[in-house]
């Protein structure tokens, strides 16, 4: 894969994206729908919105031009995971026939409970070239070009590891694998379980407290995956237990800090603070899914019931202070 590459979506975590793949040296079309924006950009090198002080790379042309994409040959779609099929039917008209479209949404789909690859597949259809990218990575820091490793995954072993190779830049690493499904459940999963390591230290109940959760939401988190093929070893590594001690450990993340404020009170319209906690959104999918899989998941289910307004903070912080003594293994 020696071609150029399409960054859909321009903010913060795109933009850092775009960096790490033009550092890659790669050619990079930053797509942007608004066009205005977009020219703005493209004349200022500085995404002043989402990372102030961070200069765009040279090898990057910001753009609202659709017919850019097409000479891509990997497509990087970094909209929210709610908007991915509508952006997506909307481009796919653009990309290359050849294109190998990527991944970089967390998440679950409303309405359909779908994961992002099916997403794609229902758009794109069965024999499109999908890939998931996801791990322990902040916006900032990988536009800054500090250390990072991610997992690529790909059905395809062969175009996981083609994918790796072509992204991977000197400081943005990533580690690829044939297992889907686990990548995008530890990347979607910890979005909500990040929500409840908000909520306790928000709390203020404690750091042995919030020790405790995050160990047993990555004991709901492995149960999930399991129940639907994904491996130990993926949910093990860099998208599964590394995205989730990254995403529950600082107020970086927009789903700990959304939690922190539940904690101190805040309504979930409150503790939004207009900004996306993809977690919140995800949540309910992530129940569901549960449900149908036969699969416990009590941390979920509380985060689920504070964000939905169905339960107080205090309400289900007893709960889960009540449930029955278990083996760890349960």
């Amino acid at each position: 894969m020696s071609g150029g590459v399409a960054v859909i979506g321009g903010g913060a975590w795109g933009t850092a994206l775009a960096n790490a793949a033009a550092a890659a040296g790669r050619p990079v079309s930053l797509w942007l729908r608004d066009a205005a924006v977009a020219a703005q950009l493209q004349a200022s090198r500085e995404n002043t919105r989402y990372l102030p002080g961070v200069a765009l790379h040279d090898r990057i042309r910001a753009t609202a031009d659709a017919g850019s994409l097409r000479g891509a040959d990997i497509v990087l779609m970094v909209t929210p995971a709610q908007t991915l099929r509508a952006v997506l039917t909307d481009l796919a008209p653009s990309f290359g026939s050849e294109a190998a479209i990527v991944l970089c949404a967390k998440g679950i789909e409303r309405g359909s409970d779908a994961f992002m690859s099916a997403v794609a597949t229902d758009v794109l259809g069965q024999a499109a070239q999908v890939a998931v990218l996801s791990g322990p990575s902040f916006a900032a820091d990988v536009a800054r070009g500090l250390p990072t490793a991610v997992t690529l995954a790909a059905a395809d072993a062969r175009l996981a590891a083609r994918l790796a190779a072509a992204l991977s830049g000197p400081t943005f690493r990533l580690y690829h694998t044939d297992d889907v499904r686990g990548a995008e459940i530890g990347g979607a999963g910890k979005n909500v379980l990040a929500i409840a390591s908000g909520i306790v230290a928000g709390r203020g109940l404690g750091e042995s407290a919030r020790a405790a959760l995050i160990a047993r939401a990555f004991a709901e988190l492995m149960r999930f995956a399991r129940s639907f093929g994904g491996r130990p070893e993926t949910l093990m590594g860099l998208s599964g237990l590394g995205d989730l001690v990254l995403t529950a450990s600082s107020s970086q993340s927009r789903n700990f800090a959304f939690g922190e404020r539940l904690g101190r009170g805040a309504t979930p319209a409150e503790a939004s603070g207009g900004k996306l906690a993809e977690g919140a959104f995800t949540a309910a999918a992530l129940i569901a899914l549960a449900h149908r899989q036969g699969v416990e998941m009590p941390v979920a289910e509380a985060v689920a019931a504070i964000v939905s307004g169905e339960a107080s903070v205090e309400a289900v912080i007893a709960a889960l202070l009540a449930r029955p003594l278990k083996g760890e293994a349960e």
